[in-house]
């Protein structure tokens, strides 16, 4: 299915790869199209075909460097509207309405049932942090200049950053740094604070690096991996109780797939497993 911002492909079986693809723009997001980054997503999701995602940005300059500020400027939702309401509680709801929205959509890529591995490379700023948190496994090229952007902009990130980067990299007295300075910072020190488990020379580099990666995570049951990061997300948000009774309960069911049975065959007959498409 063809996209107006995105490039979709499927460079290995079962692997797909999505391209932000507004290179002129240094790949920004406008409300079309992280509405259209849903959609992407929501579709790779469910899809039999695909087991593994890659997320990169097309061009040599930027992954994204985050909102187009001038488009949401012009016609964003803090835009007073000829005819419609002033009242402050009303405005308040519908800005309310539009956040939500704009979380659901970035929210897409954690709660796309595949593992997504997003690569960066260059401007990596505001959206482009809000993006990568959610992503399952991050590498970027050495070139990549990250930023919490903002602060600089007059407001508290609230796309998705400030809710999950304390719980990505350990250093909350970090994330506050970067957070409330907005600045700049880089691979090496993404690297060494643990946002990033990769840093390549190059942006295509980092591209052969997720493609390895991918190529290894289809090998494996589509059950056991689908549940594996489910069941992460799942602890890093709640109690370890809590995460062991859900584990016991998902399990429950999972462990009665043919996969436990074929992949332990394998192991055994040193042969590679196939899986049947989920």
């Amino acid at each position: 299915m063809p996209y107006q911002y995105f490039l979709v492909d499927r460079p290995l079986p079962y692997v797909a790869h999505v391209q932000i693809n507004r290179p002129s723009k240094l790949n920004s997001f406008f409300e079309a199209m992280w509405l259209e980054f849903k959609t992407v997503f929501d579709t790779l999701s469910h899809d039999p075909e695909i087991r593994a995602v890659i997320l990169s940005g097309a061009g040599d300059r930027a992954f994204t460097a985050g909102l187009d500020v001038q488009a949401a400027s012009q016609a964003g939702i803090l835009q007073q509207q000829e005819g419609k309401t002033e009242d402050v509680a009303r405005k308040a709801v519908g800005i309310k309405r539009h956040v939500e929205e704009f979380q659901n959509s970035i929210s897409s890529v954690e709660k796309c049932e595949k593992p997504v591995i997003c690569v960066m490379h260059g401007f990596t700023l505001g959206l482009g942090m809000d993006i990568s948190t959610c992503a399952d496994i991050r590498i970027c090229s050495a070139d990549t200049k990250f930023a919490v952007k903002e602060v600089d902009i007059g407001l508290a990130a609230d796309i998705g950053t400030l809710t999950r980067l304390p719980k990505v990299v350990g250093n909350f007295s970090w994330v506050k740094e970067v957070s409330l300075s907005a600045r700049v910072f880089g691979a090496e020190e993404a690297y060494r604070v643990g946002y990033v488990s990769q840093v390549l020379e190059t942006k295509e580099k980092a591209i052969q690096a997720a493609l390895k990666m991918a190529e290894l995570l289809v090998t494996k049951s589509p059950i056991a991996v689908q549940g594996t990061k489910e069941l992460l997300n799942h602890a890093r948000d709640h109690t370890v109780a809590d995460s062991l009774r859900y584990t016991g309960v998902w399990n429950s069911a999972a462990i009665q797939t043919s996969d436990v049975e074929r992949a332990m065959l394998s192991g055994l007959k040193k042969t590679k497993p196939r899986f049947e498409k989920l």
